[in-house]
């Protein structure tokens, strides 16, 4: 076991950053609702309009087109029933289930073997669909870390009149990402991503005139379009580490060379890297150690003071191989083998050393444990993916295509 606490799951939620925390204490201390007229709300307002313009201006959305929401989630699923309302919703195979849940009947856009959206099929698409389209595509994937291309992506929606929503939760903070740059029609982002607090998040928007009905209408705030008391403090938070996540972008070639001196040493153990080696998040690996199951991984690893996870963390407790990966057609099995490591801002060189030093180990135990009791994974092979090289997934377009077919909430 190390001697010290080794967190390695940035992606389930970042350590909070201290100017967050100093923001948060200074707007406690300020006592009012931002709706009230009196000069008590005027300054809980003021404090949340100076978020709302740094969060525009970060971002590249006007501060009147920043929608604060309750967190990713909402701003995902706000995008999807506002932008999508009366449209066909297409989304990618590898999006976050707040996307694929969110509406009534979705199609479903395949990703090549690397987790790339296939953006010729969705030129098929949108040519078959009648009714005009909101598509829905993550700029970086959360467990494996690939990056999609919206400058690809963006000409085929224009073509066809669809609108463009990008979940950046990941993305921000760790790439430069802004809204008008990318030219999408809207963007969500989140704050405990960016190492603010949990409870806040954005739906930024890009000259959209036509916006349904929202989720909760309340007191009309947010320009009508989220109802709902805002979290002040909260909000004060989320522009704080926004802004110091932004300013310390540089530090991610740090860290890019610290992820690939953890995925070096996994690898060496015998494990397979699955996503786009070229494009993807500098801070996230997914990795699969053939035999081991990648539940055991984690829980062997927790023992050992590493924190990292099985899959999203929104739905690491129900023990299920990633849809990520399955949707890059790797078998259920081996997806089962799998386990990501995001390394968060404050990431040290002590703690890569640790990884390096436990994980060899602990899987080399797991595996002889498994064989010993005779339950290591089915036809599992210690070298070679079938679907993938060895180490390292292909960034070619050989993934077989899922069908159009309607994807109810319980996809």
């Amino acid at each position: 076991m190390t001697d010290r606490h080794v967190y390695l799951d940035a992606n389930a939620t970042e350590p909070l950053r201290p100017e967050a925390r100093e923001a948060m204490i200074a707007a406690l201390d300020t006592l009012g609702n931002p709706a009230s007229v009196h000069a008590a709300g005027r300054a809980a307002r003021r404090i949340m309009e100076d978020a709302r313009e740094t969060i525009a201006g970060l971002f590249g959305a006007k501060p009147a087109d920043v929608v604060f929401t309750s967190g990713g989630t909402e701003a995902d699923v706000l995008a999807v029933r506002a932008l999508g309302f009366e449209r066909a919703v297409i989304y990618g195979g590898t999006e976050h289930d707040a996307v694929r849940k969110a509406p009534p009947v979705g199609y479903v856009l395949p990703v090549h073997a690397n987790g790339v959206a296939q953006s010729a099929l969705l030129e098929t698409m949108l040519e078959e669909e009648e009714r005009l389209a909101l598509v829905c595509v993550m700029l970086a994937n959360n467990e494996t870390g690939t990056i999609n291309p919206i400058d690809v992506l963006l000409p085929v929606c224009r073509r066809h009149s669809a609108r463009l929503h990008v979940d950046a939760v990941q993305a921000a903070g760790r790439l430069p990402v802004r809204l008008d740059q990318l030219g999408a029609t809207s963007m969500a982002i989140s704050s405990h991503k960016l190492g603010g607090p949990a409870g806040a998040g954005a739906l930024l928007l890009n000259e959209v005139h036509r916006f349904g009905p929202p989720m909760m209408r309340g007191g009309g705030q947010e320009g009508g379009r989220r109802g709902g008391t805002p979290p002040v403090a909260v909000i004060a938070g989320f522009a704080a580490a926004a802004q110091a996540a932004v300013a310390q972008l540089h530090d991610m070639k740090r860290i890019a060379g610290l992820r690939d001196r953890a995925e070096a040493a996994a690898v060496a153990a015998g494990a397979i890297v699955y996503g786009n080696p070229l494009e993807r998040l500098p801070n996230t690996t997914c990795l699969r150690m053939p035999g081991v199951r990648g539940d055991q991984q984690v829980i062997a690893l927790d023992l050992e003071n590493i924190a990292v996870s099985f899959g999203a963390a929104c739905s690491s407790g129900k023990a299920e191989a990633s849809h990520v990966l399955q949707q890059m057609q790797v078998p259920y099995y081996e997806a089962e083998e799998a386990i990501r490591v995001s390394l968060p801002w404050n990431v040290t060189e002590a703690d890569i050393d640790a990884f390096c030093n436990v994980y060899p180990r602990v899987v080399e135990r797991l595996r002889s444990a498994g064989n010993a009791a005779g339950n290591a994974s089915p036809n599992a092979n210690p070298n070679v993916s079938p679907n993938v090289s060895p180490n390292v997934s292909p960034n070619v377009p050989g993934a077989a295509m899922t069908p159009l077919a309607p994807q109810g909430a319980d996809a």
